[in-house]
């Protein structure tokens, strides 16, 4: 084994991504240091998720993934992160310390090079903008600034811009919005997770939109919200007579997908009963009616969404599992607003923007401003867009959106209640200098 990496030659942080636990142990055994952060997925989209939100130097990838194409993905990485070190494992001949060795012994003599070619021209420049060994990634996923030695580069990246239909930059939304664009080329299989309200639908749209399928039928189907004996008959369609009131003969949501891309939301609340039949579609890309004969095929991309942790029913026999690794080809989860405090700001304007009926909608006060920003959202974006709209409503059209026409949840037992105290309410009702009523601070 090479030497143990000092805090300047930076090979400390690496990636193993392999679907055999032995695979990764192998190669973790020979990277055991207090110097190297190191962690481990266990497929191809687990370990670009990763990526995209840490400080990575090596990735050891095995060519036999269970999800993506190695070589693709290899190649992915290499033009997106070219400062990351890729080596492609062969569990049957290369997992061994010599392929770990080589690696690391390659990015710390890069890594040196680097420095010498920058060392005379360093005082010139900001240490912002050194580039000796970075990953090539914004801090986000999994980064953990406080665990980098002294010295360590921490690269500096523009700002992805906003998915279509949607709003803010903040930097837990970055991966996102990255590996939406990466993947809106492809026919990849896509399971969104992530709170009720946090916005899912809206990003399966805008992986639509972005899509070459844009073109054609963006079809929706909740659930959870048509009955379980109407469900199959809503997915795929029904011929004439196929029973009491079937006058005519209807496609279903699944066909009127045909060419674009469709939307099953709440997916963890369909019937088991129902579950066999959407896996065959899933890997035959074939249905058939009820109440026919005639295979009908059908090029429709699927993205599911669920706010439900789907390997937990899978466990409680409520969701069958090889219909979850079908839908869960590559995932992507959502954060809740919580998370997101920096985008606040924004998507409170654009509510007050799209549900005014102005042309100038009304400002948020400076107090305002600071209870948004304070508040935790448990309904998340969905939360705000309500909130917003009921101030429109207290703020009679006036030109200030002040705190007392913010109406927050306490988060109590008893539920959601008015922020407007009983003396807010009774100075809202006295004559003041504001022609609504308003108070300005």
């Amino acid at each position: 084994m090479t030497s143990l990496p000092t805090p300047s030659n930076y090979a400390n942080h690496v990636l193993v991504a392999s679907p055999s636990p032995v695979v990764r142990q192998r190669v973790l055994d020979q990277l055991r240091s207090p110097l190297r952060r190191f962690e481990q997925a266990s497929g191809g989209a687990d370990a670009l998720a990763r990526l995209e939100g840490g400080f990575w130097q090596v990735l050891f990838l095995d060519r036999h993934l269970p999800d993506l194409d190695a070589t693709e993905l290899s190649d992915t990485v290499r033009q997106r992160f070219p400062e990351i070190e890729v080596v492609l494992l062969d569990p049957e001949n290369d997992a061994g310390p010599n392929i770990v060795d080589d690696a690391i012994e390659n990015v710390t003599e890069r890594s040196a090079s680097q420095r010498a070619e920058t060392s005379s021209s360093r005082q010139d420049v900001p240490a912002s903008n050194e580039r000796w060994l970075g990953s090539g990634v914004e801090s986000g996923w999994g980064a953990d600034k406080s665990s980098a030695v002294a010295g360590d580069f921490v690269p500096q990246f523009a700002a992805e811009s906003p998915l279509p239909g949607m709003v803010g930059r903040s930097r837990v939304m970055q991966p996102v919005y990255r590996l939406i664009r990466l993947l809106a080329p492809r026919k990849t299989t896509v399971l969104i997770t992530g709170p009720t309200g946090s916005g899912k639908e809206v990003v399966a749209r805008a992986l639509h939109q972005l899509s070459p399928r844009a073109g054609h039928a963006f079809a929706v189907v909740n659930c959870a919200a048509i009955p379980e004996t109407l469900l199959e008959a809503e997915l795929f369609g029904y011929a004439r007579g196929a029973f009491t009131g079937a006058m005519q003969s209807y496609a279903g949501r699944i066909q009127a997908a045909q060419g674009g891309t469709l939307f099953l939301d709440e997916i963890g609340e369909m019937p088991l009963s129902l579950q066999p039949k959407l896996l065959r579609f899933l890997e035959q890309k074939e249905l058939q009616r009820l109440g026919s004969s005639e295979v009908v095929r059908v090029d429709a991309r699927v993205v599911s969404a669920t706010n439900a942790h789907l390997l937990s029913l899978v466990k409680e026999g409520k969701f069958r599992e090889d219909l979850y690794y079908r839908l869960c080809t590559f995932p992507i989860e959502i954060p809740p607003l919580r998370e997101r405090s920096e985008d606040v700001v924004a998507l409170a304007a654009h509510f007050l923007g799209t549900l005014c009926s102005r042309p100038s909608p009304p400002q948020l006060s400076t107090h305002a401003l600071q209870m948004l920003k304070a508040y935790s959202w448990p309904g998340n974006i969905r939360e705000l867009q309500n909130v917003m709209e009921r101030a429109l409503i207290l703020a009679e059209d006036g030109p200030l959106i002040c705190p007392e026409h913010l109406m927050l949840n306490d988060g109590s037992a008893s539920g959601a209640r008015s922020a407007v105290s009983p003396a807010v309410v009774d100075e809202l009702h006295r004559p003041c200098s504001s022609a609504r009523g308003i108070r300005t601070f």
